[in-house]
């Protein structure tokens, strides 16, 4: 049971991961994700997630600068984009979010999405490759940790009929109404650590009665009850706002515990915020990158 912010889930290669995150996806660059992110770690959150793809790499990495926090005491996490598959492309990409970030580490590197059929024939292959840099990266120090992102079953056990070290974790939508539980249970049961994009289905479950019904039941916001949903499950959720009061209410989370049965009440909502993004289902333009 986790009960602070600075608990930890410890992946598969003994590193350590701080059980909340503090999410920066459509955070918009300059000011608004410096300050989000600076604000975040004076309030105690350790753990950060961006990705190439939101742009705003190197405002994180100011945040970062502007917290006072040390670099040490930070878990940072960023994603390869897919316009980057491939060794050679890979390779690059790491140290252009290293210089982005300003650090010379990432605890964590993530393949944003997998490639899939409708992208290429090849896309075992493709996948295969962007991972052996991930590999490499990891043996030379650039990587603490490397993970994948938005994969499903197929798509790991393809990744695995070639890769000499696996996945340490996925990073996979996950929220009341959109729980993949069938994907999560693949991944841990497979030694990897689920977080959780968009734990509060980008909003959407906010206004839900039934949820709201059972966070009164523990004085708690909806949100607050969403985030511990996951912990619950052994899911790290990356909670995201920019308001600072929202930064701080999204860290109490340690100070209750969600009863059995409204666990098993939460886990039956369907269809509440998905966002329509997965890996067979995304317009091929989006998951190539173009």
């Amino acid at each position: 049971m986790k009960q602070s912010i600075t608990d930890t889930f410890i992946l598969q290669n003994g590193v350590a991961v701080p059980a909340l995150g503090y999410g920066t996806w459509q955070t918009p660059d300059g000011s608004v994700a410096r300050d989000g992110v600076a604000a975040a770690l004076r309030l105690g959150y350790r753990h950060v997630d961006t990705a190439f793809a939101y742009g705003n790499e190197q405002s994180v990495g100011e945040g970062i600068r502007l917290s006072g926090v040390s670099r040490s005491d930070i878990f940072l996490t960023t994603k390869h984009w897919v316009t980057e598959r491939g060794y050679e492309k890979t390779k690059a990409a790491i140290d252009t979010s290293l210089k982005n970030l300003g650090v010379d580490y990432l605890d964590l590197y993530l393949i944003h999405w997998p490639c899939v059929a409708k992208v290429s024939p090849e896309w075992k292959e493709i996948n295969a490759s962007t991972w052996r840099a991930f590999e490499d990266a990891y043996k030379a120090g650039k990587l603490r940790a490397i993970g994948v992102s938005n994969f499903q079953k197929k798509h790991l056990e393809a990744l695995a009929e070639t890769a000499e070290i696996l996945p340490m974790v996925n990073q996979i939508e996950f929220h009341p109404g959109f729980t993949q539980m069938d994907n999560v249970r693949y991944a841990q049961e497979h030694g990897m650590l689920v977080e959780a994009w968009s734990p509060l289905g980008c909003g959407a479950v906010l206004g839900d009665a039934r949820l709201a019904a059972i966070a009164g039941k523990y004085g708690k916001s909806v949100a607050q009850l969403c985030l511990r949903f996951a912990l619950q499950n052994d899911v790290l959720p990356l909670s995201k706002s920019v308001h600072e009061d929202r930064i701080a209410s999204n860290a109490q989370l340690f100070d209750f515990e969600i009863d059995a049965g409204d666990m098993a009440a939460i886990a039956a909502i369907e269809g509440l915020g998905y966002s329509g993004y997965a890996p067979e289902d995304a317009p091929a333009d989006a998951l190539a990158g173009e």
